[in-house]
């Protein structure tokens, strides 16, 4: 047999994994693979060339694209003309039942930066998938709490894991399969018909793509299953996070190779951040102050957005909004403090043109709401404003020198607290997770890892004294590591070391790993035993 799955089969796993399900893997797998290998191949030769010092910009090859201004993209799909409050998160049942009662107009149901990777997340998240759609995915908690679906039920959008990974579980001809085609192909293969039955369709988030060819692959892709299904092309929608510094040049090119399917693009601020220490880590000019100081109002982040908006409208595409990470505290003072930054943030969205934005947690959604409703009105959306005063330049977009702000010893210590508690929890399963009164996912655990690195490497001053260097960032990791591990069991202490390991790699080296979740998912999360039912 060409496949071959090497994870545990647990509950019910048989139900996704099911002898057509798997031939159609292989069959996306035969179509792509290759393709895929190729232009990840381009990404690194790209990166490689940022490090000897180039910079992008706008390609003059697709200059044709952007001045052609005849082209549109397809009319929304049902259940996706009014997006103006969508709700982000992993796809374990109680947060399905939750996400799909919150009131919001979509749930992204996410495979990516919100969920750990273990084999049990990703095959029993697409049975709860299979499950609302079918609506039996009623369950009594252990505490006694009863979930079930009400009446009425937010759209599903479905984010599968990005391009650069792998699903070491399945593997074609001896090799991993990618994670992209596993998790778009389980759930297209099982859920197409089922969601077009019910009167939406197959709907997608695209992470992480770097240009548009990678976006072209994905439009390919979507033909080619929606015929191998016999689903009439055109049903998919797919809407693109626009998250990474190349993928700013290629806005318009992105929504031309997936017209026939797009949904339209997506402000991902925090991968963004992410893409730009990444890419541009090595000059000094670049370097960004506290995580916290990078807001959407610097200049370099006010113009991807604005740009985005702009792109998106001119072509007929809903522009959607950043997530508000915060989490609603107990605490009065801070939730009030919290919740005014929220607010000023979804109304500076809903000004600029957006017609909707995230939030990580339902206690949002009014506030997301109240910030689009008065702009909106009865309209679903504001896709007629064309935001033609907007003019956005590759040094706009680059202007990293202009952020405001220092890098603080505060500063410094948050990311190594973040990123240890983030990984801890990662590796027991859990991809998001609030820490300090924000829900962290492994973006943002991405940027604290990728600050620290880049601070180390310029031995950037901090405000009032002294320099960040590999020694203080140890002291400060091992005075979290002892506060940590005070009353943990022996595997959560063995737990902790290897989230350490992980930051200590990923952080401290003299080069900057693309992405944490590779290596660590390869050496720490595949073939981990299902948790107990």
């Amino acid at each position: 047999m060409r496949i071959q799955v090497t994870g545990e089969m647990a509950d019910r796993f048989a139900e996704v994994l099911d002898p057509k399900a798997l031939d159609f893997l292989v069959a996306l797998d035969g179509e792509f693979a290759l393709r895929r290998v190729q232009l990840l191949d381009t990404r690194r030769a790209r990166r490689a060339r940022y490090a000897d010092g180039q910079l992008p910009g706008f390609l003059p090859e697709t200059r044709a694209i952007r001045e052609d201004l005849s082209w549109q993209v397809a009319p929304p799909a049902p259940g996706l003309d009014d997006r103006r409050v969508e709700i982000t998160g992993p796809t374990d049942r109680k947060m399905t039942v939750n996400a799909l009662n919150s009131g919001a107009k979509v749930w992204l149901a996410d495979f990516e930066d919100a969920t750990s990777p273990t084999w049990h997340n990703i095959i029993s998240g697409q049975l709860n998938l299979i499950d609302a759609i079918d609506r039996r995915i009623d369950f009594t908690a252990p505490g006694g709490k009863r979930y079930a679906l009400g009446e009425q039920t937010a759209t599903i959008v479905v984010r599968p894991r990005g391009w650069h990974l792998a699903e070491k579980h399945i593997v074609v001809d001896g090799r991993p399969i990618a994670a992209s085609l596993v998790d778009f192909g389980l759930h297209f293969y099982h859920c197409a018909q089922r969601l077009v039955d019910a009167g939406r369709g197959p709907y997608f988030y695209l992470p992480k793509l770097e240009s548009h060819l990678e976006a072209r692959l994905w439009n390919d892709v979507f033909r080619f299953a929606q015929d191998y299904l016999g689903i009439p092309r055109g049903t998919i929608r797919a809407t693109t996070l626009i998250e990474t510094i190349t993928a700013a040049f290629e806005m318009e090119e992105i929504l031309y190779e997936l017209r026939e399917h797009s949904a339209g693009l997506n402000a991902g601020r925090w991968d963004y951040i992410f893409s730009i220490i990444k890419n541009f880590g090595n000059r000094d000019d670049f370097v960004l102050p506290d995580r916290s100081a990078v807001t959407m109002t610097v200049p370099f982040m006010r113009a991807y957005t604005e740009l985005l908006v702009r792109t998106c409208h001119r072509r007929g595409a809903h522009a959607i909004g950043g997530m508000a990470a915060f989490i609603p505290s107990k605490d009065p003072a801070v939730n009030e403090i919290a919740m005014d930054k929220v607010r000023a943030d979804k109304e500076r969205e809903a000004g600029d043109g957006f017609d909707g934005s995230w939030v990580a947690h339902p206690g949002l959604i009014p506030v997301c709401r109240t910030a689009f409703d008065p702009v909106l009105g009865e309209r679903p959306n504001q896709v007629d404003r064309l935001r033609e005063d907007v003019s956005v330049t590759a040094d706009d977009l680059l202007a990293i020198d202009r952020t405001p702000g220092q890098v603080t010893y505060h500063g410094v210590r948050n990311n190594v607290a973040v990123a240890l508690r983030y990984f801890d929890a990662w590796l027991a399963g859990t991809g998001a997770v609030a820490i300090f009164d924000l829900m962290e996912d492994a973006a943002t655990a991405e940027i604290a890892r990728c600050q620290v690195w880049q601070w180390i490497l310029h031995g950037t001053p901090l405000a009032g004294a002294g320099i960040v260097t590999s020694d203080l960032v140890q002291s400060i990791m091992d005075e979290e590591l002892t506060a940590l591990g005070r009353d943990r069991s022996a595997p959560d202490r063995e737990r902790l070391a290897k989230a350490a390991d992980i930051f200590t790699a990923q952080a401290l080296g003299d080069d900057l790993p693309a992405f944490f979740t590779t290596k660590a998912y390869a050496q720490h999360l595949v073939g981990q035993p299902s948790p107990p039912s």
